[in-house]
């Protein structure tokens, strides 16, 4: 048992140390767009959230897509796809974290159109809360860069 431990510990180290070479590889990943599930028909309420209060800019699906439901909006040089579900459970605990240079207005900002938000403690100096989106979906935003 204690050389199977030992085994999966040093196994996780080189992990670890290959990890930090990834970037190196041909076939660097990155992510192109995350996909948030949103109850069929309810487009025109994440248009709402989205797009009115967190002044995110709605792209045109393409349109053999389009029959499908949902809504997508840019994120700086990434997207975000809202899909609709018919059978529809809100994320809870899976959520995006969205950076913005101004968390303290964009709190202010959510919290004055009646949505709740909760603080929880800062990464790498960079503070941080979470609220829901109108379906319940967490969604966590944050510091662009660390605070002084």
């Amino acid at each position: 048992m204690a050389v199977s431990a030992e085994r999966n510990k040093s196994a996780v180290l080189e992990l670890r140390r290959e990890s930090r070479h990834r970037a190196e590889m041909d076939f660097a990943l990155a992510i192109d767009h995350v996909q948030v599930a949103i109850p069929v028909g309810g487009e025109m309420r994440a248009r709402s959230f989205f797009g009115a209060l967190l002044g995110l800019t709605e792209l045109p699906k393409p349109a053999d897509m389009a029959a499908r439901g949902g809504c997508w909006f840019a994120l700086a040089d990434r997207q975000l796809h809202l899909g609709a579900e018919k059978d529809f459970r809100p994320a809870k605990k899976a959520h995006v974290a969205l950076s913005t240079k101004g968390l303290d207005v964009l709190r202010a900002r959510i919290e004055a159109a009646g949505y709740a938000t909760h603080d929880d403690s800062p990464i790498d100096g960079r503070h941080r809360f979470f609220t829901e989106d109108p379906f319940g979906n967490r969604i966590e935003f944050m510091d662009r860069t660390a605070r002084a």
